[in-house]
C-alpha cells in the first residue's frame, strides 16, 4: 500500500494558465487526467494507477455511473455509497474514491483512492472538474439562523443597481441572469455548487451572493475555494437533531467555519455567541449592529440609529440612519421590524467594500421585496395580510413582536409546524403565539408522515400554556379562509411558516399549495357567495 500523498504545486498564474485548456474542456463534457482532479487533496493508492486515466465523468450518485467516470463514495444519512461500488463498477466506473473497504468484482482492472472524508474529495475534485470557476469570481456567502435569504436578496439589489452582474444561490432559488431555477436545499451539494459556478462564470456574471447553511459546511460543501466575503446575520439554538447537530456548540462551530474559509467577515457584533463564533477566525472583521458596543467590547463598525417606523394603506416599514465608518441618512426598508433593520446594515456592510455609492442603497433597499419574507398580500382595504417562513419559535417571536410595535387592531396568527421534527417546537411555537398574538388559528404546514391532528394537538398543548384565544382547523386553506373572511378593521394577519414554499408535503409527496393562490381562490369563493 502507498503511502498518503499530494500534490504540492500551487495554482499560480503560470500554472493555472497551463492547465486551464483541460479545465475547460472538463467543464463542457470532455475528459480530464485523474492525477489533475487529484492534485488538492490528500490520498492513497489503494490499487491502480491515477497517471494517464482519463476520466469521462465525476459521479456520486451510483444511479448515474457511466463508463469510465469517476465515483465518490459518500456515506449518507440514508444510504452509503461504498455499498454499491461494486454496482458502479460493472456499470464502467473506472476509479473510486473511498473512505473504507469495498468489495469489488475480482480482476476489475480499477483505481480505488482513499481519502480521510469523501465529501471534502468530493468537493475539491469538483472545483477541479469545472476548472476552478470560482477564482473567476467574487463570492459572498452568508451565514446564520434568520435572515440569509432576505440578506442576500438585498445584498444582490444593491449591488445590480450599482452596475454588477450578481447570481444568487439561496433556500428560494438559484438565478443565473434570467433564469429562477427552485432549489432543493438551501446550499447545494459542492459538484453542483461548483457546475453553477461554471455556468455562473460562463454567463459573465462576476459576483455570486449565496446562503451558506450550517450543514453544508459540517458536509464541506463549499471546500475547494475560498469566500471573498463571509457574512454571519445571527445565531440561535436551531436544526438540532439526530440528522442535523448533536448540540448548540456543533451548530454554533459549524457556522464558525465560515470565518475560516474568507478573506473578509462581516458580522453582527451585538450577537452574544460572536467571540466564540469567530474562535480561531482567520479573516479581517468588519461588525454592524444597533448598538455602539459590541459583543467583544469593541465599537461596531457600522451602526443603525434613529428608527422610525413607517406605517401606510398596503405597506409596513421601517427608516433609520447608519453612522460608523460610513454616514448614511433616511435609509428605508419595505418590510419592519429590528430584524429587517439588521438585514439591511448588514447588506450595505457588505457592499460597501464594493464601493457602491449611497444612491445604490438607498434606491436598492427601498425597493426590494423577497417572496415568504414578511411578504404582504393585498386582500382588503380594512385590514392586512403577511406572509412569512417563521417556522420555529425564535423567528415567530420576532415577527410578532415586531408586528405588534404597529399597534394593529388585532394580531391573527395562522400557523402549524412540520411532521417528523423535534417536537419541542410544537410547544414552544404554540406558547409563543399563544402570549403574542390576539387570536391564533392552528392549522397544518408539512405533515410528512405523521397525523396532522397529532401535529395540532402539540401545538395547542404548547398554547393552552397561555390565556391566548385559538381554533383549530387543519385544512390550511379553509385556516387562511377562516381568517380572512373573520378578519376586522386594523387586523394584521400573519401566515407564518411556509413563506416562498410552494407545496405541502404529506406521506413523502409534495402537493402544490402556494399560499398565494389559495388567497386568490378564496377571494373568488368570497365574490361568488
Amino acid at each position: 500500500m502507498r503511502g498518503y500523498r499530494r500534490k504540492t504545486m500551487k495554482r499560480g498564474s503560470l500554472n493555472r494558465l497551463s492547465l486551464y485548456p483541460v479545465h475547460i474542456k472538463a467543464a463542457y463534457g470532455g475528459n480530464m487526467i485523474l492525477s489533475e482532479l487529484l492534485r488538492d487533496i490528500e490520498y492513497k493508492v489503494i490499487c491502480g494507477e491515477t497517471e494517464n486515466i482519463d476520466i469521462t465523468g465525476v459521479v456520486y450518485d451510483s444511479r448515474k455511473a457511466s463508463e469510465g467516470c469517476l465515483f465518490v463514495c459518500i456515506s449518507g444519512a440514508n444510504s452509503d455509497g461504498h455499498d454499491f461500488a461494486s454496482e458502479v463498477v460493472l456499470n464502467g466506473a473506472r476509479v473510486l474514491i473511498t473512505e473504507k473497504d469495498v468489495v469489488v468484482p475480482e480482476n476489475a482492472g480499477i483505481t480505488i483512492i482513499r481519502v480521510n472524508d469523501s465529501r471534502y474529495a468530493l468537493a475539491y475534485i469538483s472545483a477541479a472538474w469545472f476548472g476552478h470557476p470560482a477564482d473567476k469570481l467574487k463570492i459572498i456567502g452568508v451565514t446564520g439562523t434568520k435572515g440569509k435569504t432576505t440578506t442576500t436578496y438585498l445584498t444582490r439589489s444593491i449591488l445590480e443597481e450599482a452596475g454588477h452582474k450578481v447570481g444568487l444561490i439561496g433556500t428560494i432559488e438559484t438565478v443565473i441572469d434570467e433564469r429562477h431555477i427552485p432549489s432543493k436545499n438551501t446550499t447545494p451539494e459542492s459538484f453542483i455548487l461548483q457546475e453553477t459556478f461554471r455556468e455562473m462564470a460562463d454567463s459573465g456574471i462576476d459576483t455570486v451572493v449565496m446562503e451558506v447553511s450550517s450543514q453544508a459546511l459540517m458536509m464541506h460543501r463549499t471546500a475547494g475555494f475560498t469566500f471573498d466575503v463571509g457574512v454571519f446575520t445571527n445565531i440561535e439554538p436551531d436544526h438540532i437533531g439526530p440528522n442535523e447537530h448533536k448540540d448548540f456548540e456543533d451548530y454554533l462551530h459549524c457556522k464558525g467555519l465560515l470565518f475560516k474559509q474568507c478573506k473578509m467577515g462581516i458580522v453582527n457584533g451585538d450577537d452574544e455567541h460572536l467571540k466564540e463564533l469567530l474562535k480561531d477566525h482567520t479573516s479581517e472583521i468588519t461588525t454592524f449592529g444597533l448598538k455602539i458596543t459590541n459583543s467583544l467590547g469593541e465599537k461596531n463598525d457600522l451602526r443603525a440609529l434613529n428608527e422610525e417606523l413607517i406605517k401606510v394603506p398596503g405597506e409596513l416599514g421601517v427608516r433609520f440612519d447608519i453612522e460608523g465608518k460610513y454616514d448614511l441618512k433616511g435609509v428605508e426598508v419595505g418590510t419592519p421590524g429590528d430584524f429587517s433593520v439588521y438585514n439591511a446594515l448588514c447588506a450595505t456592510a457588505v457592499t460597501l467594500h464594493f464601493g457602491v455609492s449611497a444612491d445604490n442603497i438607498r434606491t436598492a433597499l427601498k425597493k426590494t421585496r423577497v417572496k415568504g419574507r414578511i411578504e404582504a398580500v393585498p386582500v382588503s382595504d380594512k385590514f392586512s395580510l403577511i406572509i412569512d417562513y417563521a417556522h420555529n419559535a425564535m423567528a415567530l417571536e420576532s415577527l410578532l413582536k415586531s408586528l405588534r410595535k404597529y399597534e394593529p387592531g388585532r394580531l391573527v396568527c395562522v400557523f402549524g409546524c412540520g411532521g417528523n421534527r423535534d417536537k419541542n417546537r410544537r410547544y414552544e411555537m404554540g406558547e409563543v403565539s399563544g402570549r403574542l398574538s390576539d387570536f391564533t388559528i392552528i392549522t397544518s404546514d408539512n405533515p410528512r408522515f405523521e397525523e396532522p391532528a397529532d401535529i395540532i394537538n402539540d401545538i395547542e398543548t404548547g398554547i393552552k400554556k397561555t390565556d391566548g384565544k385559538y381554533i383549530k382547523i387543519t385544512d390550511r386553506k379553509e385556516a387562511i379562509a377562516y381568517a380572512i373572511k373573520n378578519g376586522k378593521p386594523g387586523d394584521l394577519i400573519i401566515l407564518a411558516g411556509k413563506g416562498h414554499e410552494d407545496y405541502q408535503e404529506i406521506r413523502g409527496v409534495k402537493h402544490p399549495m402556494d399560499e398565494r393562490v389559495l388567497i386568490d381562490e378564496i377571494l373568488e369563493r368570497t365574490d361568488r357567495e
